[in-house]
């Protein structure tokens, strides 16, 4: 199983350990598409402050992310697991699984990222700013600049088995999982039962507890029908949608009567 995860806006201050080493993130393929992102955004951040703000869409609070940027090279790294904070991740709790269950998440885990393409929880970064909706002035948008890269890498990544993919929409343009692979994929909404409506934070926390539900049982589903009835297992109320065409994903979308 291979689940595809959007990092958080919010970080953790990686203010100790070693500065990054590019070429040991895992999924290589990707190092040339990462040094151009980081170079990028480096000397970006390196001069005018205000304009690099308005590239990455950051509000004068935020003024300081801008400064953070411009020391990625050097900056302290720490593994992403620990970097991502934010709902879904405080939800998730990688500190907190037993050691069976984080050699799981080191093995399936897969946080998408602007700067990065897609990390391990496990590959050590600095804390940075820099989401996928950015568009640099000479990369362009960052979706676009990753796609083919990730065209290239991630198949094998996602293997022959399931890909569960809890996504937002501005991560999932990146890569897409084609053909024979997107019949083993599952997307993900979660909604509030009584109105069917999506609850952002809502949302978020229970995919994170989705997640760390599936990582803390040890369920090996290997196709979307099997996590329908791990979900069902673990106590989850979950509708599914089947693909009415080859070439499409599985949706599920996962009932919950209480906001918290």
């Amino acid at each position: 199983m291979l689940v595809l995860l959007p990092p958080s806006e919010g970080k953790a201050n990686a203010v100790e350990g070693a500065p990054l080493e590019l070429g040991s993130l895992s999924l290589p393929g990707l190092t040339a598409a990462r040094e151009a992102v980081l170079g990028e955004l480096v000397e970006l951040c390196s001069g005018d402050p205000d304009k690099a703000r308005e590239v990455l869409g950051l509000s004068e609070g935020l003024r300081g992310e801008v400064a953070k940027n411009a020391g990625l090279r050097t900056a302290g790294a720490r593994p992403a697991g620990e970097i991502y904070t934010g709902v879904l991740y405080d939800a998730l709790g990688l500190a907190t699984l037993d050691a069976g269950a984080r050699r799981r998440a080191a093995d399936s885990l897969l946080v998408f990222s602007g700067l990065w393409g897609a990390v391990r929880v496990t590959d050590r970064i600095p804390s940075y700013r820099c989401s996928m909706g950015v568009k640099l002035p000479d990369l362009g948008a960052l979706a676009g600049h990753w796609r083919t890269p990730m065209a290239e890498v991630l198949p094998a990544a996602a293997g022959e088995g399931l890909v569960l993919d809890l996504r937002s929409s501005a991560y999932a343009t990146a890569w897409k999982p084609k053909g024979e692979a997107a019949g083993r994929t599952a997307t993900v909404r979660v909604l509030h039962a009584p109105t069917r409506k999506v609850v952002s934070h809502f949302n978020k926390a229970t995919k994170g507890r989705i997640v760390r539900g599936l990582l803390t049982s040890g369920a090996a589903p290997e196709n979307p029908a099997e996590l329908v009835e791990a979900l069902r297992e673990l106590g989850y109320t979950v509708e599914a949608e089947a693909p009415g065409k080859a070439g499409r994903a599985w949706a599920l979308d996962v009932l919950v009567d209480e906001i918290h």
